[in-house]
């Protein structure tokens, strides 16, 4: 009885420092992420297309459905349309983080009240070479409603 409260005791140790570094990794690489994704989002929002490259991978392509139909448009194109020092009036939030090694997901919720819409964005990023990147993304949106207005 004795060594199973000590074995028991051991593997709970154990667990939680393994545990507390998996909250550590994720938590580095969550910070990551949230810096990549703020990149994308301040970089739209105050006409930096310079942290537009810092967040995307080059080969990037965008993802929507517009009256039922596939939209893909590509990442440079987007990327263009975004001018040096042109502000827009978007208001960004990251609203989770799902990551798994290298590879992770995102939501991020774009507020534009001059388009009277919410967008929201699906990122899939992937780290490599020591950074973490947006690869794709898919979007959606909405009419702002009166709640949202508020």
């Amino acid at each position: 009885m004795k060594y199973t409260k000590i074995a028991y005791l051991v593997v709970m140790v154990l667990l939680q420092r393994a545990t507390f570094a998996q909250a550590s990794y994720n938590k580095s690489e969550i910070n990551q992420i949230e810096e990549t994704l703020k990149h994308y989002i301040e970089g739209t929002a105050n006409g930096q297309p310079e942290r537009l490259k810092k967040a995307f991978h080059p080969d990037f392509n965008l993802y929507s459905v517009v009256k039922d139909t596939l939209r893909v448009w590509k990442g440079q194109d987007y990327s263009s349309n975004i001018k040096e020092g042109e502000k827009t009036n978007r208001i960004g939030r990251i609203l989770f983080i799902d990551i798994e090694n290298d590879a992770a997901i995102a939501k991020v919720e774009i507020l534009m009240p001059e388009r009277q819409r919410i967008y929201t964005d699906y990122f899939l990023l992937l780290k490599y070479q020591g950074t973490w990147k947006i690869i794709h993304k898919s979007f959606a949106w909405r009419a702002l409603s009166k709640i949202d207005k508020k």
